[in-house]
């Protein structure tokens, strides 16, 4: 048995038409007085401007510069435009609100009134924005919420013919730190009565800025610490190789000493920011890669056995000629003399030559940051570039002396030490 299709009637026919008609003016109509999520204004960007002491990061609970961009549809307008702020923002009042909108780069003159609170920015235009055009909106002295996290800025615009739409969420939200140790002790010294007084001294508010030293310290004690680790791994490579240089200097081959003696004159007859240059731009001219923390120890190393071997060599022949007659006739070979007694009795008088030169040496990592090593002086000079104050100078003088002034008394105390031990005064 086969289905009929009965034929619709012209009456019904026109009864379904009307009713299509109907539905469509009743969904226009809503989209018209209702907020959607399609229209006129879309949302291209929110910024924060970093307000960290050092760094680039969005502290919340302090103020900052927020920045929200959108662009004006073609063939479209912009009436008004209403934004929710981050709930626990705080604002600074309506005058902090700069309302640009830009054709290209030329800025037009447009007329809006704001009204500006702790939950939202509301820009009514006194003539709607016209199509292909720029709206940025800057809160200026905005303090995002003190909570870490990632903030959005939503809300909703009226097109040019009186419809209501939401904003879609812009593309990247606007990251939120929390506010470190150093930040709150920053913004202690911020309201302290004494720290104002302090720096309407112009000397003191560049050199020895409170607020500026507590941001140095916790970023220069990074420095510090690659400062040490260069030397400290530099200065003990130094020692064997000046030994190896002081022994090549006492040979009996008059070409030993004399290939050895020109190593030690060409070290230290020229200066080791020099040698920092030819290293560090030459190898690479001949193709050699080599990681620049460790081509600074090396030549930090190179540069120091230098002056080991003559201290080594100055302290060997010190010892009494007869201390290795005396071995000798024990039955020890010259080498296991030298090491056995000689270089014992060396290690002890040199002792305090070496460190003065540990000294030079560490103080010589600073000469680094001229090809751009991140040791100390390097973390400064990026600090006092940033800010345009010496207080970071200062700051890394200290971390300096924190090593050199306790080791600067424990060298005096070993020399009197080892004077009175040798019977003298």
């Amino acid at each position: 048995m086969s289905a009929s299709i009965r034929p619709i009637s012209a009456s019904r026919a026109s009864r379904f038409v009307v009713l299509a008609a109907s539905s469509l003016l009743t969904a226009a109509l809503f989209l018209s007085v209702a907020p959607g999520t399609l229209g006129a204004l879309t949302t291209e960007k929110t910024t924060a401007r970093s307000n960290q002491s050092n760094g680039n990061a969005v502290i919340g609970g302090q103020p900052t510069r927020v920045t929200w961009e959108g662009r004006v549809a073609d063939n479209e307008q912009v009436k008004a435009l209403s934004l929710n702020l981050p709930k626990g923002s705080r604002t600074a009042g309506d005058d902090t609100v700069n309302v640009t909108v830009l054709d290209g780069l030329a800025r037009l003159n447009v007329e809006a009134r704001v009204v500006l609170t702790d939950e939202r920015v509301a820009i009514t235009f006194a003539q709607p924005v016209p199509s292909g055009m720029l709206l940025r909106i800057e809160m200026h002295d905005f303090s995002l919420p003190a909570k870490a996290g990632d903030y959005e800025m939503g809300g909703s615009y009226t097109d040019g013919a009186g419809a209501t739409y939401d904003l879609a969420a812009p593309p990247n939200p606007i990251r939120v730190t929390g506010l470190t140790t150093v930040e709150a002790i920053i913004n202690w010294l911020d309201r302290q009565g004494w720290v104002k007084a302090w720096n309407s001294v112009p000397f003191l508010r560049i050199f020895l800025n409170p607020q500026m030293a507590v941001a140095a310290i916790p970023t220069l004690f990074i420095g510090w610490l690659r400062s040490c680790g260069l030397v400290l791994v530099g200065f003990p490579l130094a020692i064997p190789i000046g030994l190896g240089v002081s022994f090549l200097r006492m040979a009996k081959a008059r070409w030993i000493r004399f290939v050895s003696g020109i190593f030690v004159n060409v070290i230290r007859g020229t200066p080791l920011f020099l040698q920092i240059y030819v290293v560090f731009f030459g190898l690479p001219a001949l193709g050699i890669r080599v990681p620049e923390y460790l081509l600074g120890i090396l030549v930090l190393a190179v540069n120091s056995s230098a002056y080991l071997a003559e201290i080594f060599r100055a302290g060997i022949q010190s010892i009494p000629r007869g201390q290795m007659e005396a071995a000798r006739s024990l039955g020890m070979t010259t080498p296991t003399a030298m090491f056995f007694v000689i270089i014992p009795q060396t290690v002890r008088r040199v002792i305090p030559t070496a460190t003065s030169e540990f000294i030079l040496l560490y103080k010589d990592t600073a000469l680094l940051a001229a090809v751009g090593v991140m040791e100390m002086m390097m973390f400064g000079k990026s600090l006092v570039a940033n800010t345009g104050n010496m207080t970071p100078y200062i700051i890394a003088a200290c971390y300096y002396l924190v090593v050199t002034m306790p080791l600067a008394r424990v060298i005096s105390s070993f020399e009197r030490k080892l004077a009175v031990s040798e019977g003298g005064a």
